[in-house]
């Protein structure tokens, strides 16, 4: 696997490498509706002993609406608890949803189970569900028994599906030996034995070191562009979702907070940071653009190589960035630079979930 150089998560230069293209033209492989999925809440003994009959629930997935398309890479990006694995466990079919539906490979998970199974797998973190103490090629061989594949017509598909995933001179090699970047290889190979359309991933790579997740990742992305599977990545790693996927999901609470490309969710939430070098970074200037709202966030001057860095945000885009710029220097400020700082991704997902809350408590609010 071979480094990616120059990859930028918020402008998104993914549209120029190979194999990518909108999703708009793809078909739809996964959609979505109005899933719904709650969990009782343990109570007390004595609590259940005065009210049998008044079980609250938590609601964990709330009337989720989404579509994958055909060799999509599709992330869900969530805190611990947003209800990432429920939804993926639904998908799956390993569990019921109360409410709601979703149609995979053109079936339905509630009432098509069977037919479901066998257009997808799913991979998560848990290396404990391979057999330490046989080899690569013993534990895909009993995966592929479960499938009920004969020993004769599954090896050549063995040695192709390891050649997949970088494990091709590994087959003979005990599990146990193997790092944590090979067994999750390893894990990823026995989904792809049964030659699904749809792959599930559950923080596939929480336990790698980031040069393993760093490979993993572009398997992933080889997977999705090069031999059309479609992927729906779950995870709490911003870089993760937003450098790696077509779209990515803000998971918040079992509803969808936002949904699109890293450069939309930016040009949706996110107030771009600016820094700007001036001999006067005291200029009462600074201050009238925070009072007139051209300006938010101004932090304190630092005095660097005898000059002044002031950093900002600033809405409206470069439009309101050049009106900044322009009042600074109709005000005689000296201006040295004025550049554009990349909003960190953590900072756009806090955004995001808080944007997302405000709405929800004024659409409670109003009824």
């Amino acid at each position: 696997m071979t480094l990616a150089a120059g990859i930028d998560p918020i402008s998104m230069r993914r549209s120029e490498g190979p194999g990518r293209r909108a999703p708009a033209s793809r078909a739809s492989r996964v959609s979505v509706r109005r899933l719904t999925k709650s969990y009782a809440v343990r109570r007390r003994w004595i609590d259940a002993l005065r009210r049998p009959f008044s079980a609250q629930r938590t609601i964990v997935i709330e009337a989720l609406e989404l579509d994958v398309f055909d060799s999509e890479m599709f992330g869900i990006l969530g805190l611990n608890g947003a209800g990432k694995t429920t939804l993926l466990k639904m998908l799956a079919t390993l569990i019921l949803p109360d409410a709601g539906t979703a149609i995979i490979g053109g079936h339905d998970i509630n009432t098509d189970a069977h037919a479901v199974r066998a257009n997808l797998a799913m991979v998560t973190a848990d290396e404990r569900s391979l057999n330490w103490r046989l080899s690569a090629n013993e534990n895909m061989l009993l995966f592929a028994g479960l499938h009920r594949m004969k020993a004769k017509e599954a090896r050549p598909l063995i040695a192709d599906t390891l050649a997949t995933v970088g494990l091709q001179s590994a087959g003979d090699k005990i599990v146990g030996t193997f790092s944590s970047g090979m067994r999750q290889r390893l894990l990823l190979a026995r989904a792809l034995l049964s030659s699904p359309r749809i792959l599930l991933m559950d923080e596939p790579t929480r336990s790698l070191d980031p040069i393993a997740a760093h490979d993993f990742r572009r398997l992933l992305r080889d997977l999705a562009d090069r031999h059309g599977v479609s992927i729906i990545l779950a995870t709490h790693n911003p870089d993760e979702a937003f450098t790696y996927c077509d779209r990515v999901a803000v998971l918040h609470r079992g509803t969808i907070a936002a949904l699109g490309r890293a450069s939309e969710l930016a040009a949706r939430f996110g107030r771009e940071r600016y820094r700007i070098w001036t001999n006067n970074g005291e200029h009462p200037c600074f201050n009238a653009l925070v009072r007139r709202g051209l300006v938010q966030d101004l932090t304190p001057v630092e005095d660097v190589d005898g000059g002044f860095v002031v950093e900002c945000n600033i809405g409206g885009g470069e439009a309101q960035g050049a009106e900044v710029l322009r009042r600074l220097v109709e005000s005689h400020v000296a201006v040295n630079r004025f550049e554009r700082v990349a909003l960190p991704l953590s900072s756009l997902i806090a955004r995001i979930v808080e944007a997302h809350s405000t709405t929800a408590a004024t659409e409670s609010a109003r009824a």
